[in-house]
């Protein structure tokens, strides 16, 4: 999880250092429109980033002692006991299993992965149109003959 976080963190600021530079006056001066796509594109996908730093921090701060805790305030009362847990990255939770081979998320707020989903589904979108300019920009270049 730590290294998770570090590698994260580095892209996160990056990320951000190379957003803030696309604010600088030459870069604005030669700004086509697919490079603006592109820039939220990559904005939105910073976004999905620190919400995901964001969840992994709950997990993080949390000990064993704390996450059995959460996990069994949390018990749904058809549960008989819990047997264990285990950390997802994707989608992004912590997993209690219960002896009945169910199991239920705690910890992580419910905001977390929808809303990664959405923003990722946004830089793609984004994406895709930036895509589009850029070929429409281009030269066509045609064949002799």
């Amino acid at each position: 999880m730590s290294a998770i976080l570090l590698a994260g963190a580095a892209t996160l600021l990056g990320l951000t250092g190379y957003l803030c530079s696309r604010f600088t006056q030459p870069v604005r001066r030669r700004y086509v429109p697919f490079m603006g796509w592109r820039d939220v594109s990559l904005a939105t996908i910073t976004a999905a980033l620190a919400l995901y730093l964001w969840g992994c921090l709950h997990v993080l701060f949390l000990e064993d002692q704390e996450q059995a805790e959460a996990c069994e305030r949390q018990r749904p009362a058809d549960i008989p006991r819990l047997v264990g847990r285990r950390g997802d990255f994707i989608p992004l939770r912590l997993v209690c299993e219960a002896s009945d081979g169910r199991d239920y998320s705690v910890v992580i707020p419910d905001y977390i992965n929808p809303s990664i989903a959405v923003l990722l589904l946004l830089a793609l979108a984004c994406a895709l149109v930036s895509a589009l300019l850029h070929l429409k920009q281009r030269p066509t270049t045609r064949k002799k003959g």
